[in-house]
């Protein structure tokens, strides 16, 4: 049995106040880790989106499409 992959965009974050790295899936509402490297933090989500697909699939829900994530930076005058 061949198994299916699932490719998702990920934002990772450094933490430099609590050290390492945060990281979610903006597809996966609620699909978040952290780990004290980058590569931590990023086979820590790779596990977590697992688990979340497997829960999704066992609840019924159908399982998003992956969705780019772009970065833009803004300006905002501080009061």
């Amino acid at each position: 049995m061949e198994m299916e992959l699932n490719k998702y965009h990920v934002v990772l974050e450094s933490e430099p106040e609590m050290g390492g790295f945060s990281v979610y899936v903006p597809a996966l509402p609620g699909c978040a880790s952290q780990g004290e490297t980058e590569k931590d933090a990023l086979e820590n989500i790779r596990e977590a989106i697992s688990v979340h697909l497997e829960g999704l699939k066992k609840d019924g829900i159908p399982i998003p499409e992956d969705r780019e994530v772009t970065t833009k930076e803004v300006e905002v005058a501080r009061a």
